[in-house]
């Protein structure tokens, strides 16, 4: 049996299980995965599975061969170490053993996850992103474009904005490239920087619509958090973790899709005109 045919054999065996998968990666990673020809349990609160409650996570685990893991709030959040440690630990008493955690580049609050990641005994990868594309189509940021105006605490600052399906397609390739990624650390990025200002002048074009960035301090940008309901410790973990990613340490590119897939990211470009498209920022 040549080694192509043995992998495709081991893909079509393949049952992954996909945590958020109605969520903004997690869509995209279980229709990627089945696209590979893998076998997809999509887990999420729809399908019995809730990350704060470990009574649904054995059965939702066991018979899988592998795992995208993403946590359901930020990979920074204080509980988030002690959920994926939790979940990994699990999933490795029960032979899955194969785990993929998307992390996010430059937090330096989402090392803790990544540790408890590497310390269950999984053959593990992380898979670092920078700020997604889809944050401006899917979200709370879409309501300040339809109103024509988007008031963001991110100042200047260039961002190598990736679009999610890149994400996906890297999670797919590692899951199933075997040991060829076990124990890495993957950062991946889209193919150029772009500030707030220059990517809401991207949708504008896009669209044919008179939209406005206006930056706010972290500060205000909670405390108008703070006026739509949002509870105090979340508005304070949000403010801290603006003020830290947000302030030029995520201004460059990385090599992670290129390196993976052979190919070059997906631009922001094409994505506002394929959400435009879409009707994605019509009133």
């Amino acid at each position: 049996m040549t080694q192509n045919r043995a992998r495709e054999e081991h893909v079509r065996d393949m049952t992954v299980l996909v945590t958020g998968a109605t969520g903004r990666t997690g869509r995209r990673v279980a229709e990627a995965a089945r696209a590979a020809g893998l076998r997809v349990r999509a887990a999420s609160r729809g399908a019995g599975f809730d990350w704060t409650d470990r009574s649904t996570w054995a059965d939702t685990l066991r018979g899988a061969d592998a795992a995208y893991l993403v946590h359901p709030t930020d990979v920074g959040s204080p509980d988030a170490a002690e959920m994926v440690g939790g979940l990994a630990r699990e999933a490795v008493g029960l032979g899955v053993r194969r785990l993929v955690l998307l992390s996010s580049r430059g937090e330096e609050r989402a090392r803790p996850a990544e540790e408890a990641l590497r310390a269950s005994g999984a053959d593990w990868t992380v898979v670092r992103a920078a700020w997604f594309a889809q944050n401006f189509s899917e979200g709370p940021l879409v309501e300040g474009l339809l109103r024509g105006e988007l008031v963001f605490p991110a100042g200047e600052v260039r961002e190598p904005f990736i679009d999610v399906r890149d994400i996906a397609d890297v999670v797919v390739a590692v899951l199933t490239g075997g040991d060829r990624y076990v124990g890495q650390e993957l950062a991946v990025s889209g193919p150029r920087l772009l500030s707030f200002r220059e990517a809401v002048g991207e949708i504008a074009a896009a669209t044919g619509s008179a939209l406005t960035y206006l930056p706010v301090t972290a500060r205000q940008y909670g405390d108008q958090l703070a006026g739509f309901g949002v509870p105090a410790q979340e508005v304070e973990f949000l403010v801290e973790l603006f003020e830290s990613l947000l302030d030029g340490r995520n201004s460059y590119l990385s090599e992670g899709v290129r390196e993976v897939l052979g190919r070059e990211p997906c631009d922001f470009t094409a994505f506002a005109r394929e959400a435009a498209g879409a009707g994605v920022w019509k009133g």
